[in-house]
């Protein structure tokens, strides 16, 4: 499968929020725009980072009429933790399985690590940001944030 590419319609997937809750990408559909980060792993260095850039821009990517979800393949119980040591305002989705990368046509990096890509999914679910990079973390937060006239 090739990954997902800007203009496609984002795969409806079942999201495992960190707080109990299952959410799929079509209810968001006509509403909300999403942006769903990958990252490796809770608590890692440039994870963290990410995370909490998404965090400390999370009011502008509201006020665009955004959703954010954060996903890896942690635990719900490892992501509860890690939102509220970094109080991150945003749900984590866990991807355990790597499910959700196949969903979206990515592959582990290396063969075994899960990858860092941000995909930006308008209300009409169709797909208008996708972005890899392993170690810029700040940059998937701006690139998502261009995408949604929110830059600057």
């Amino acid at each position: 499968m090739s990954q997902i590419a800007v203009g496609n319609p984002a795969p409806d997937v079942s999201l495992s929020l960190h707080d109990g809750r299952t959410v799929r990408l079509a209810d968001y559909r006509g509403k909300r725009a999403v942006v769903l980060f990958f990252y490796p792993r809770d608590n890692t260095p440039v994870c963290t980072k990410e995370a909490c850039a998404f965090r400390d821009a999370y009011s502008r990517f509201v006020d665009a009429g955004c959703e954010v979800i954060g996903i890896s393949c942690n635990s719900a119980a490892s992501h509860g933790k890690f939102a509220d040591r970094h109080g991150l305002p945003y749900p984590l989705a866990t991807d355990a399985d790597g499910s959700l990368q196949r969903a979206f046509g990515m592959k582990p990096l290396l063969g075994f690590l899960p990858g860092r890509t941000t995909f930006v999914i308008d209300r009409d679910g169709i797909v208008r940001l996708v972005f890899s990079a392993l170690f810029a973390s700040d940059e998937h937060v701006k690139k998502a944030l261009d995408v949604l006239g929110q830059s600057g």
